[in-house]
């Protein structure tokens, strides 16, 4: 179905509404049918998801494919549960075929099987703790029993690694090997630790797939793509306002899509910085009693540097002398020890230009804020 939007803010609704990716696209797609696994990283809101999606749309039509965001999972039944769910059934034209590959291989989880209103059944599955790695193994063996190419991509990947179950990595590597028929995704938004995961040579996963940091969009590729739309439907569209809109962004995805979406979404055309700087503006407002009660639940050195941080957009050294005294913060050791907890709960981010808040909307509404 047509979206009433060009500018998607949140599924796939195919290639026409997906902006360049081209070059990724391909490699990917050239990885996986040739038999590679692909590692893809990149901070969230950058178009990961989007893009394994645009690479399901690219495979030859005989590929079945799974995807999972396993960034809510808490444990490896959790992730099994979620796992049996995306592919028992899928894979199956017919429900009966579907129950009785269901029946061969899992002997201790039993479906719910649901109308879905098209004449066809949809299948869930509860997986029991006792029998969590039971159920991981007839799910990998019910992949390997298919006379077809499939390709699952697990997102936000390195959740795994909060499991408490050790050695949940192992477990998965070793399965994972074994399947000739079955290409795999591992996308994850934490660069350091999926890094790590991938490249060291005490890890399990280590050169088991192809590397892929996921970039920015180009503004070039980004502006005519925006512009296309724009034009098509009779609208004013200036790249100068574009370029404001892109670099306030630093061209990050969700962000630049979003401010589309509103403006478009208005009737409206992308004519001026003010047209940007109001369609910003009510993105912070719809968002501003959720990040008044972020901050206030910091501590006060905590939002202090949060403060700090997004006023000047990109820190390189959040310990240097002349920063903590443009904020006042007293000392060094202040610093250090309010930054790990930011970093940890995704309210800072460290990329290669410095430190940033991570959610570029929070740190326009922290640099609204009455400055001390």
């Amino acid at each position: 179905m047509k979206p009433n939007n060009p500018f998607v803010t949140r599924g796939y609704r195919g290639p026409e509404y997906f902006c360049d990716r081209v070059a990724e696209t391909g490699k990917i797609v050239s990885a996986l049918t040739n038999e590679r696994n692909v590692t893809l990283m990149a901070p969230r809101r950058y178009g990961k998801t989007g893009l394994v999606h645009n690479v399901f749309n690219s495979l030859p039509s005989d590929y079945a494919t799974v995807y999972i965001d396993i960034y809510a999972t808490s444990n490896l039944q959790d992730f099994t549960q979620m796992f049996a769910n995306a592919v028992l059934g899928a894979l199956d034209s017919v429900a009966d075929k579907a129950l009785a590959a269901v029946g061969k291989f899992f002997k201790a989880i039993r479906p719910t099987v649901t109308p879905d209103g098209n004449g066809g059944v949809t299948f869930s599955f509860s997986v029991d703790k006792s029998s969590t790695e039971a159920t991981l193994n007839g799910i990998f063996d019910y992949l390997a029993s298919k006379n077809r190419r499939v390709v699952v991509a697990i997102d936000e990947f390195q959740q795994i690694l909060e499991y408490p179950e050790k050695g949940t990595e192992a477990l998965l590597r070793s399965r994972i090997q074994f399947l000739q028929n079955v290409g795999f995704i591992f996308a994850g938004s934490r660069h350091h630790i999926m890094g790590e995961m991938f490249t060291s040579p005490r890890r399990p996963f280590y050169q088991s797939t192809d590397i892929m940091s996921l970039d920015v969009i180009s503004y070039d590729s980004y502006c005519k793509f925006a512009e296309g739309f724009f034009k098509e439907a009779g609208r004013d569209f200036s790249a100068d306002a574009f370029a404001v809109l892109y670099r306030r962004f630093d061209g990050v995805t969700w962000y630049v899509q979003s401010v589309l979406n509103r403006v478009w979404g208005d009737g409206g055309a992308l004519s001026s910085e003010e047209v940007v700087s109001a369609a910003v503006g009510g993105l912070v407002e719809e968002r501003a009693l959720t990040f008044h009660d972020l901050l206030a639940s910091q501590t006060d050195v905590g939002k202090t540097l949060l403060k700090a941080i997004a006023a000047e957009g990109k820190v390189a050294e959040i310990t240097s002398g002349a920063f903590l005294s443009r904020h006042g913060i007293a000392a060094p050791s202040s610093a250090r020890t309010a930054l790990p907890n930011l970093i940890e709960t995704d309210l800072v981010y460290r990329s290669a230009a410095g430190y940033m808040i991570y959610d570029y909307l929070f740190a326009e509404y922290l640099r609204s804020l009455p400055q001390a």
